[in-house]
C-alpha cells in the first residue's frame, strides 16, 4: 500500500515480494539517472544561454528525482536486511 507521498509501506510484503520490488527498483537506476542527466544537461545548456530561473528548477528537480530514487532503494534494502536478521 502506497502513502500519499507515493511510498511503498514495505512492512506488510512477504521476503519474496520485497526481493521483487528491490529488482524491479534496481532495474530502474539507468532509466532515472539518464533522465536525471537530461535534465541536468538542459538546465547546464539554459544556464549558459543566459535563463534565469529554469535552471535552478531543474536542478531542484534533479536533486529530488535522484533523492527520491536512492531513498526508495535504501528503505526496501533496510527491510530486507531487517527481515533476513530475524531469521
Amino acid at each position: 500500500m502506497e502513502n500519499p507521498l507515493g511510498t511503498k509501506d514495505y512492512g506488510h510484503l512477504t521476503l519474496e515480494e520485497l526481493r521483487v520490488e528491490e529488482k524491479k527498483l534496481k532495474s530502474q537506476r539507468i532509466p532515472t539517472a539518464v533522465f536525471v542527466g537530461f535534465l541536468v544537461g538542459i538546465a547546464i545548456y539554459s544556464a549558459t544561454h543566459k535563463g534565469t530561473f529554469l535552471p535552478v528548477i531543474l536542478m531542484v528537480a534533479a536533486f529530488i528525482i535522484g533523492r527520491n530514487a536512492t531513498n526508495k532503494l535504501k528503505n526496501l534494502q533496510a527491510e530486507i536486511q531487517r527481515r533476513n536478521s530475524t531469521f
